[in-house]
């Protein structure tokens, strides 16, 4: 991989350790003092219960339909800053009215959940994914901890075992292609697994959570991981086949250098034992960036085609929040892990571009949705999509991984 570099500028040096405290105060001042602030109380629905997120961009409602996984989100992200940073009770109060909705509403008579709902909490969608449900469950988990209440932490653990019967079972849930003319599998559900088993491996002693993380590490290892391309792909056949399609080359950078995170973040709890994890992290980083970096106006593009063709998203070279929020968490998380600088450069050069260009100085939060070159492409701060929950845990990670707040590597089940 080539050194970070900016076509228009220089490569930033590299931060010294009086820099690092300064973005101690910038992740954490952030958080407590800007982006918190904008969605509470504001968000909270005291009348019928859960979150609004689709706000303007001074926080006035633009509708309050609710989406479900945002019920999650948001009350995990509440639950977890109760359980690590501070035991306010208005964080806890916040995270039962979401948890409260989350159980009065939100479930289907199958065990799934919905996609979104009326305010009241009247069902409008349900998708054929399960990340309502992945979301409930660290939402659930955290809660449990916070409250000490066994019967959420139990709660979450069934509805994992209840997503994983989903997944595991043919037919269940609806394909995206027709599985008799092209099979397919996606990026996002080991990638989420992940993530998912290590918030209630948090909360739940239970060696199902370790296993589906090893698995799941696998299989983004033999099937998604293409060397010959250099990158993640978003889409493969079952057994990680490449399919020449619009599909089949489709990289979303963002997404992978998530996972990679994800992947580094298990590497850290098992006290850096296992190189290969370190090794296959920072690999997924190193490929994202290179081909994510836009050379000519900075920031990470949307999508990339995995053999440099024309890609065919229409919003493929736009610049969304969230991939500068995970790409923020994992350059400061190799560098922790590995000691490699490059990862302060590249840190440094993510950072600088998203703070120059996401944050509203005038309404606080950040926001969503940039064109290639910087310039604001609409004004709203949330929507189903975008809510309390991106900004907010890198802000709240890369706080405690500085401060060296994070819980202490353990042995996992």
């Amino acid at each position: 991989m080539t050194e970070p570099r900016n076509d228009r500028e220089a490569p930033a040096a590299v931060y010294g350790t009086r820099d690092l405290q300064a973005l101690r105060h910038v992740y954490r001042n952030g958080l407590l003092d800007d982006t918190l602030p904008f969605w509470l109380p504001r968000s909270i629905d005291r009348e019928h219960g859960g979150f609004i997120t689709s706000l303007a961009r001074d926080g006035s409602i633009l509708q309050t339909d609710k989406a479900v996984w945002f019920q999650g989100r948001f009350a995990w992200m509440l639950a977890t800053l109760y359980n690590t940073v501070e035991k306010r009770e208005e964080w806890l109060d916040w995270a039962r009215i979401g948890i409260d909705f989350l159980n009065a509403h939100c479930f289907d008579t199958d065990g799934r959940m919905f996609f979104s709902l009326t305010r009241e909490g009247l069902p409008l969608r349900k998708r054929r994914y399960i990340f309502s449900e992945i979301f409930a469950v660290i939402a659930l988990a955290a809660y449990g901890t916070a409250t000490g209440d066994k019967r959420y932490q139990q709660q979450a653990l069934d509805l994992f075992k209840l997503v994983l019967h989903y997944l595991d079972t043919p037919g269940l849930l609806a394909p995206k292609t027709d599985p008799g003319v092209r099979p397919m599998k996606g990026l996002a559900i080991p990638m989420v697994l992940i993530v998912t088993a290590q918030e209630l491996r948090k909360a739940v002693n239970d060696p199902l959570c370790t296993a589906v993380i090893d698995r799941a590490i696998e299989e983004v290892a033999r099937d998604f991981m293409k060397p010959e391309f250099a990158c993640v792909l978003e889409s493969v056949g079952p057994t990680g086949e490449f399919h020449d399609t619009f599909d089949g080359r489709t990289v979303n950078p963002g997404h992978a250098i998530e996972l990679g995170w994800f992947i580094l973040e298990e590497a850290r709890v098992r006290g850096n034992r296992d190189p290969r994890l370190i090794e296959l992290g920072t690999r997924i980083i190193d490929w994202s960036l290179e081909i994510g970096w836009d050379r000519e106006y900075g920031g990470i593009l949307y999508y990339r085609d995995a053999k440099g063709l024309a890609a065919t998203e229409y919003w493929h070279d736009m610049k969304f929040w969230w991939p500068h929020n995970e790409a923020i968490i994992a350059t400061l998380l190799a560098y922790h892990m590995t000691g490699d600088n490059k990862y302060l450069r590249w840190h440094r050069m993510v950072h600088d571009w998203a703070y120059a260009h996401f944050p509203d100085p005038d309404y606080g939060e950040w926001y969503g949705y940039l064109h290639r070159d910087g310039s604001v492409s609409t004004t709203l701060k949330g929507n189903l999509w975008k809510g309390l929950f991106h900004l907010p845990r890198m802000q709240w990670y890369c706080w405690q991984l500085l401060d060296g707040r994070l819980e202490p590597a353990t042995t996992p089940s």
